[in-house]
């Protein structure tokens, strides 16, 4: 039977290289206000990445990049990797039942904000801006504007992902593997409407730490 060796954590500095959109829910919209607010935390009101946000992008990359995704006839879409046997099964856990389920090696924690408040004071929200775009009709040429609300360029925010090795994993195939889905997402976007230019992000002074379950 398998059992847990060591745990490695990965922490790194997340700065926004431009606007980033993750959405939040729309209760307290204001009149007049933007039609779709960004994810906040509910005690101090400062923006935060979810890791559920990260996890999920990370994963959809590697899975892309190394053509381990599959497609569901049912649902008519790619769906994530169920096979636990692919690097990307083993790695981020399936959701498969029986024999073929594997738990997720990786944990990824809700990112917090850094950068000071203060450094945001002129901002046209409490620590976001408002972002304004219209979409044009083809046909009848008619503009609908909407407003998002993003956090701005240049905000950094605390990665930390736990990566857990077992005693039959392999080491090296792992901590590569997610080191790629990091670096792909550099390359990429996370959030919404990153084909706009939303989301594109880089990860700062990216550290290890290992820690042996004899430690504990």
């Amino acid at each position: 039977m398998e059992r847990l060796i060591k745990k490695i954590k990965y922490t790194a500095e997340i700065e926004l290289l431009s606007g980033l959109h993750i959405g939040g829910t729309n209760l307290a919209m204001a009149i007049g206000g933007p039609d779709k607010l960004v994810v906040r935390n509910p005690i101090d009101q400062k923006p935060y990445i979810p890791g559920s946000s990260l996890k999920g992008k990370l994963r959809s990359l590697l899975e892309i990049a190394l053509g381990q995704y599959q497609y569901d006839e049912k649902k008519g879409k790619a769906v994530p990797c169920s096979d636990a046997s692919m690097t990307c099964g083993h790695l981020f856990g399936t959701a498969a039942t029986g024999d073929t389920s594997q738990p997720s090696r990786v944990i990824v924690r809700d990112a917090l904000m850094t950068t000071a408040p203060e450094l945001l004071a002129n901002t046209d929200l409490f620590l976001t801006e408002a972002k304004t775009e219209v979409a044009i009709d083809r046909i009848t040429a008619h503009a609908n504007p909407r407003t998002n609300e993003r956090v701005p360029k240049g905000v950094c925010f605390r990665f930390e992902a736990i990566l857990n090795i077992f005693s039959d994993d392999n080491e090296e195939e792992l901590c590569k593997s997610l080191e790629k889905a990091i670096h792909l997402l550099e390359d990429d976007y996370l959030g919404g409407n990153g084909s706009r230019g939303y989301g594109q992000i880089a990860f700062r002074n990216i550290r290890t730490e290992e820690k042996s379950v004899e430690s504990y």
